[in-house]
């Protein structure tokens, strides 16, 4: 074995004597008498909690933090990044629809009616519903490993001595029997005996936050239960001793306290997938098909008991299956075949698109559906950022290989899928891409957050139509593949968006696909600007030269404000300050001639207010005026590095050399590689030279 064997042989063997996966696992697989259970719930009361105060209170555990947007508080819910899981499935932009369906978590969990009413996520496709549902079963799995998320269940142990009607109860050679639905070991007690429990449990609780433990036992266990009860002559303590608890986890692959159902063509729906059905081996066994003990209680419904199901397209259900859902919300009770109604604890979720719901409207079969419906609307993201945040998690230097993704790639796809998802502004002064700055926090003037709240209110489906993250991925996922150049920039997957128009399944109008393409030259002129200021940023940041053209400005508006003249270093003789310096540099940021004193006051104010706090002047602090200088450089640089000679590729040494000083800042400053560096040069010495030939023109 050489060296480098051994020492990585000892990093490995250091993760696995470093991991608790042993401890873990002790304390998952812990298990103990009926009293002994007792005194842990006498301890931790929290450990008997239904299934929605269990599911609410991991989602508070992982924190939440508040701001406010457009005079509007919001509450953003940690949990909802999925801290646990690196951010894989974590939801950007929807922290108002994850405040309605947390609220609805919290009234079902202090019991105030929405416990017994189905959770609908609704909106348009891929807009985050499976992935909301998803990140709460793969956090209660993890949540019930927890010392705080956990929870118990029991195991009927029984020699083949007990018999019932001359036969083993378990059955021959069975001495275990684990809850086939995983109950709370407390329902083992009789009902007065449990209310006394819970009631010393539950002293010194709010009367919301109490612990409650409802329902009878499922028919197998119930029959076992008065079994013993029978053969022990009413001795509940005996039959107890029968019973060993044991923690449990809740897992979706173990098909514990976690179950998924998704509907099948219609033939092919069967209520028994939610309900159970019969065993027919063990009615041999047993003798009848009404013998609880010849029953699976293993339809999703059963499975979910302790945790949470999730309904795939609950409105694709066939109405046989409705009437299971509408016990099981309502009631809390579901009807396996042959046997009287069972008690459940589950919290049911369901997702659907908007074209069923809007069947749904229009059946007044479904009147009952809808009454015991809590409907969640979970729209697209309408903020930029928040939209781009996807993309950025999905195509990062980690997952994307060999390929860099240009500067602002990323940001355009984002900024067209949202504005496919606004509506027009009825204001006549604002754009469609303005209303995108002001959802996404820029400011505008003549706009307050007021006129925000405004702009949200007269647009209430904005987000509930347009393009689908998904489409998009599909679009990057293709230019990322689809040429070989070893950078992909926003033109080219902007090119891939609108390819994709042509084919697009969910577009329904010729109408909307026009808009689309229409959205797409907005974006691209936005583009344009963008990379144009980039490059005007990167040919002026000459730190030298910015200086010395801010320290000509503030000698010109100090004298000219005070009212004196300014030395000529070269000829030594005092002359008026440069009026034409001056307004060079104000009128790249549109300082009007009539409004020249006042902004050269209001400089030289901010100067006197710097010098009283013992602090020097640097162009850096003022953002007008600095925007200002680095245009000025830029205009008074560009001919020099001649821009627009790249286009015809005609250029001298000089230049060259100015040119890979502008494409090494790219670089370094804003994140290019040379490939991309060069593309947008080119580009933009593209707009440049057709400037030039309008000019002449």
């Amino acid at each position: 074995m050489t060296q480098s064997d051994s020492k990585l042989l000892s990093s490995v063997e250091r993760i696995l004597t470093d991991t608790k996966y042993s401890q873990n696992y002790k304390e998952l697989g812990w298990s103990g008498t009926f009293w002994e259970y007792l005194k842990i719930v006498e301890e931790d009361p929290q450990t008997a909690r239904n299934a929605y105060q269990r599911l609410y209170d991991m989602v508070m555990a992982s924190g939440t933090t508040e701001y406010v947007d457009a005079k509007k508080h919001i509450i953003h819910y940690k949990f909802f990044d999925d801290p646990d899981d690196g951010g894989r499935d974590a939801i950007f932009g929807l922290d108002v629809p994850l405040m309605k369906f947390v609220s609805a978590l919290k009234s079902a969990a202090k019991g105030y009616g929405t416990e017994r009413r189905v959770l609908l996520l609704h909106g348009p496709v891929g807009s985050s519903k499976s992935t909301i549902v998803r990140l709460l079963k793969k956090g209660l799995e993890r949540y019930s490993r927890r010392p705080e998320g956990r929870l118990f269940s029991f195991t009927w142990i029984i020699d083949e001595k007990i018999l019932h009607e001359g036969k083993p109860l378990l059955g021959e050679g069975i001495t275990e029997l684990p809850s086939p639905m995983n109950e709370e070991p407390l329902k083992l007690l009789p009902i007065d005996i449990r209310t006394a429990v819970l009631k010393e449990l539950n002293k010194g609780r709010s009367p919301e936050d109490q612990i409650q433990v409802e329902g009878e036992l499922n028919p197998c266990c119930r029959f076992i239960y008065n079994a013993l009860l029978e053969h022990y002559q009413g001795d509940y303590k005996k039959v107890l001793s029968h019973v060993r608890v044991r923690r449990m986890e809740l897992s979706e692959k173990k098909r514990q306290g976690i179950a998924t159902f998704q509907p099948k063509d219609e033939k092919n729906q069967d209520s028994t997938e939610l309900t159970g059905d019969i065993n027919y081996r063990k009615i041999a066994i047993f003798g009848s098909e009404s013998d609880p003990r010849a029953f699976n209680f293993d339809g999703e419904f059963n499975v979910a008991n302790r945790g949470v199901i999730e309904f795939i397209e609950v409105l694709k259900l066939d109405v046989a299956f409705l009437y299971d859902l509408l016990g099981a919300s309502q009631e809390h009770k579901i009807k396996p075949k042959k046997f009287p109604q069972t008690d459940i604890d589950e919290v049911i979720v369901g997702h659907t698109n908007e074209p069923e719901y809007r069947k749904l409207q229009n059946n007044e079969f479904m009147e009952a559906l809808r009454d015991r419906t809590v409907k969640i609307d979970i729209p697209y993201i309408t903020k930029w950022n928040e939209e781009t945040k996807i993309y950025k998690r999905d195509y990062n230097t980690v997952r994307v290989r060999g390929k860099h993704i240009a500067p602002h790639t990323l940001e355009m796809a984002a900024m067209w899928a949202v504005l496919t998802r606004l509506e027009e502004p009825k204001k006549a002064n604002l754009t469609l891409l303005q209303k995108l700055k002001l959802y996404d926090g820029k400011s505008l003037p003549g706009f307050t957050e007021d006129n925000i709240k405004e702009l949200r209110k007269e647009s209430p489906r904005e987000g509930m139509e347009g393009i689908s993250p998904r489409y998009i991925q599909d679009k990057i996922s293709n230019a990322l593949v689809s040429n070989e150049s070893t950078s992909v920039n926003p033109f080219m997957v902007l090119n891939e968006l609108e390819g994709g128009l042509r084919g697009h399944s969910l577009i329904s109008s010729e109408d909307a696909r026009k808009r689309y393409r229409e959205l797409l030259t907005v974006v691209r002129q936005e583009y344009e600007d963008i990379v144009k200021n980039e490059v005007q940023r990167a040919v002026s940041s000459d730190e030298d030269s910015i200086t010395k053209l801010c320290a000509n400005y503030i000698d010109a508006v100090k004298a000219y404000t005070q009212r004196e003249k300014v030395k000529n270093k070269f000829t030594g003789q005092y002359e008026e300050p440069d009026e034409k310096i001056m307004r060079s540099i104000e009128e790249k940021i549109e300082i009007p001639e009539s409004r020249k004193d006042d902004f050269r006051r209001e400089i030289m104010n901010y100067i006197g207010a710097l010098a009283v706090e013992g602090k020097t002047f640097n162009y850096r602090t003022n953002e007008r005026l600095h925007k200002a200088l680095e245009l000025k450089l830029f205009e008074d640089q560009k001919d020099s590095i001649k821009l627009t000679n790249l286009v015809s590729n005609v250029i001298d040494r000089e230049t060259q050399e100015k040119i890979d000083i502008v494409k090494t800042r790219l670089i370094k400053n804003f994140g290019y590689n040379e490939e991309s560096a060069t593309d947008i040069l080119n580009f933009v010495a593209s707009i440049f030279a057709r400037g030039d030939i309008k000019d002449k023109g």
